[in-house]
């Protein structure tokens, strides 16, 4: 299958190409300038020169792909709402799969998937009107599909990295939001990207949570990073109002108690999540 594909230069995105090439398929990813174009390029895509705001070539590479991963980080809902429809447009009955993230339910009081209630922080708010018009497409001869990953890590770890990893090797301490014990609903980079590839068949109007099922506490995974750095057993609780001080609006959605489970994507898709041990991931990759 040809599949277009954007934010393919980024940390899940580097992933998705790897995975839809192991699977046979051709793709073509949005490249914003020559490092991006250089980046999908080394793992296997063709690149489509433009930005996300450039309509134009977002609607022409659609409308020439069978199938749409849409992974690029808009920087407003406007932004993302405009990408997805001109996509949609270019891609008519094809399959297109929007990103969206777990974050949108707040706290999940217990274990939950994706018929659980949305109460998003601010920082996640927008996505509710755009994932609902993306889904309306379903009932005008549309494919779309939602895939809200959880917590990313592996790899990279990006916003471990930035929020938990780098800060805790600066200070000699990992922040950990309060005492630690809400719930991150973790999933591995890898296998966000193979449930990016499940997705492609997937029924119009689905949606999947994109998780690993094994759901440790904030305070665990604290830990684990310190660990990865030399740090053993040093972290350091700071309230939630510090944390939006060093952190920004991200602080609330890291401070949320989630708990998720596969069950949908794997009895739909047959997508099992292969990395089952976060912990001890994070304590290596530090």
């Amino acid at each position: 299958m040809k599949v277009f594909l954007t934010g393919g230069s980024g940390y899940v995105g580097k992933a998705t190409i790897s995975a839809l090439v192991r699977h046979g398929h051709t793709v073509e990813a949005l490249a914003r300038n020559d490092r991006a174009a250089e980046t999908v390029s080394a793992f296997g895509a063709t690149p489509v020169r433009g930005g996300l705001g450039d309509l134009g070539v977002l609607n022409a590479a659609a409308a020439g792909a069978e199938a749409v991963v849409h992974l690029a980080q808009a920087e407003s809902g406007d932004e993302d709402l405009a990408a997805a429809t001109a996509m949609q447009d270019g891609i008519g009955n094809g399959t297109y799969v929007h990103t969206g993230g777990t974050w949108v339910y707040g706290d999940t009081n217990g274990l939950a998937d994706e018929t659980a209630p949305w109460n998003p922080p601010p920082l996640v708010a927008w996505r509710k009107p755009v994932e609902d018009a993306v889904l309306q497409r379903a009932h005008q001869g549309g494919r779309p599909v939602v895939v809200q990953p959880g917590l990313l890590y592996g790899g990279e770890n990006r916003l471990i990295d930035i929020f938990y990893t780098t800060p805790g090797k600066e200070a000699g301490a990992v922040p950990c939001i309060g005492n630690g014990d809400n719930r991150w609903a973790l999933v591995h980079v890898d296998d966000i990207a193979e449930l990016y590839v499940a997705a492609l068949r997937a029924q119009a109007g689905s949606v999947y949570v994109g998780v690993g099922g094994v759901n440790p506490t904030a305070k665990d995974c604290a830990l684990a990073v310190a660990r990865s750095v030399g740090l053993n057993g040093k972290i350091v609780s700071i309230t939630l109002e510090q944390a939006r001080e060093q952190m920004g609006p991200i602080a609330d959605a890291f401070a949320l108690d989630q708990q998720f489970t596969p069950a949908r994507a794997e009895a739909e898709l047959g997508w099992t999540p292969q990395h089952t041990d976060p912990l001890a991931d994070l304590a290596t990759t530090g």
